[in-house]
């Protein structure tokens, strides 16, 4: 009876980890024919204003921000540089290097993120999959992130990443993008 019922809970336990595992946007293959089409060296070249929010896994604002980015572009490589203001006075830069390393696909670092963050771009979607070290408490943490990007008309990008910890959502980031003229 134990062994049975132990059973069952590592089962339950492995359907929650590969449920929750997945991606939340889908499959970037279904954003093909989506308009209009997202190009990550025009939408992230030059100057673009953006505004956030970060909820608890309850759905509670628990950060407020602004951000100032700048992209610029060498041919297949590109910097992205990221200044943000927290409306509780913390500020934070963040810089990214993102290179084009076949059709559809990217590669970005920055001094933050573990490893590679790896990008896919398709009709006006792009996702990003990578792990960023947060400081919560004073203490770095390691959160996997599944950051969905969505072009909109007028220069407008929607962001929403979802931060996950053992496999398990714990946030999500809601930022709205506007490319700024030069």
């Amino acid at each position: 009876m134990v062994k049975t019922t132990f059973l069952k809970g590592v089962m339950i336990m492995g359907l929650l980890a590969f449920v929750t595992g997945c991606s939340v946007g889908g499959d970037i293959e279904d954003y093909s024919e989506m308009e209009p089409k997202l190009t990550l060296q025009e939408y992230f070249n030059g100057p673009i204003k953006a505004w956030g929010i970060v909820q608890d896994r309850s759905g509670k604002i628990t950060r407020q921000f602004f951000v100032d980015m700048k992209g610029e572009w060498n041919g297949d490589t590109g910097t992205l540089t990221e200044n943000f203001d927290y409306y509780d006075g913390e500020k934070q830069n963040r810089v990214w290097t993102i290179k084009k390393i076949a059709d559809q696909r990217y590669e970005g670092t920055a001094g933050d993120i573990i490893g590679k963050a790896e990008g896919r771009v398709n009709g006006n979607a792009v996702q990003w999959a990578y792990v960023m070290t947060i400081e919560v408490g004073g203490k770095p943490y390691n959160f996997k992130f599944d950051d969905w990007m969505f072009q909109m008309k007028d220069g407008v990008l929607i962001n929403r990443s979802y931060l996950k910890k053992f496999g398990i959502k714990v946030a999500e980031l809601t930022l709205f993008m506007q490319k700024q003229n030069p």
